[in-house]
């Protein structure tokens, strides 16, 4: 298997015939993967968690648990979510394809197996499983990066939790795609992920900062694009790092943009930015109610920084939420 870099590609068989089960191991086998059996969809589940195999070749139709619900338990499950499934099944119609598309899988295949197909689909999917879990690794290690660059100052407390849920809300409050809403929480997470590169005495300076040193703090937000720059699925997140600090009038930074010309995504993040500062204590404030909160916002409207439409729609949703608590 010198296509792979690691070690050998293990593959779950799940089939409640052994004659099948031993057609496919057979034909795995002679390609050099390590190959795992399950007659039923709980063995099935139960070897996904505790072996990793990097894919599963599942049956459609088995006793008990079928595999469309086998496939959707894998699919929720964060330990296996990205394990690439491929449907075997004798039956080759659309509805079936549907189904399985439906529950999550990958890929189909119908008995008997072409072993040409099985193979070049197989290996596919292995390249892209371990491509997807580097990506997936490498965001989990952006958003440590993260807490730890939160941590280093103790009076922000839990603000970037605060701001995923708020971001949430306030995301669902305007029908936002779930895209845009991840992009959103996500970046309630990284918008601050540069200022693992400002000074500690710069960041946590309890004082007011110098010219220069306010021009070391403004770099926070390049340095944070240029950590998330490499990885694709922070794109939609990288407008919200590069520009929560402009202003509707252009005063802001990094790049002085005017009214629209900041992200609709970026200007919703703002004001659930701004608003829990408000509304959380600081060693220089205390905090705000939400509706003295709300009033600064809309007296930074009236400075030209806030786009005002979407300051009347905050205050609704800030006062429904208020409401309802």
């Amino acid at each position: 298997m010198n296509c792979f870099d690691s070690e050998r590609p293990k593959i779950l068989v799940v089939d409640d015939h052994p004659s099948s089960r031993m057609t496919a191991v057979a034909l795995l086998s002679v390609e050099g993967y390590e190959v795992l059996e399950a007659e039923d969809g709980q063995a099935a589940l139960d070897y996904a968690v505790d072996a990793d195999p990097d894919l599963i070749l599942l049956d459609v139709m088995m006793p008990s648990m079928d595999g469309y619900e086998v496939c959707r338990s894998l699919k929720q499950n964060e330990r296996t979510r990205l394990t690439p499934v491929i449907f075997i099944t004798a039956l080759n119609d659309r509805r079936a394809r549907l189904r399985g598309i439906e529950a999550g899988g990958d890929d189909f295949l119908s008995k008997p197996f072409d072993q040409l197909e099985l193979s070049a689909r197989v290996r596919s999917l292995i390249r892209q499983k371990r491509l997807n879990e580097d990506l997936d690794h490498a965001g989990k290690v952006l958003f440590s990066i993260a807490r730890a660059v939160e941590s280093r100052d103790p009076n922000t407390g839990d603000h970037c939790e605060r701001l995923v849920v708020l971001g949430k809300a306030f995301g669902e409050y305007l029908h936002l795609s779930r895209a845009e809403i991840r992009d959103l929480t996500w970046g309630g997470y990284l918008h601050d992920i540069g200022k693992i590169g400002i000074p500690d005495s710069v960041l946590l300076k309890t004082g007011k900062l110098s010219a220069e040193e306010w021009q070391i703090m403004q770099q926070h937000v390049l340095i944070g694009e240029k950590i998330c720059q490499p990885l694709r699925t922070m794109r939609g997140v990288i407008p919200i790092i590069r520009h929560h600090h402009e202003r509707w009038d252009g005063s802001g930074y990094p790049d002085g943009l005017i009214g629209n010309e900041i992200p609709l995504l970026v200007q919703i993040f703002q004001l659930i930015d701004i608003y829990d500062a408000l509304t959380h204590e600081r060693p220089y404030k205390r905090a705000f109610t939400p509706q003295e909160s709300l009033e600064i916002l809309f007296q930074e409207t009236t400075k030209g920084w806030r786009n005002p439409d979407l300051i009347k729609q905050f205050s609704e949703f800030v006062g429904n939420q208020v409401v309802a608590a």
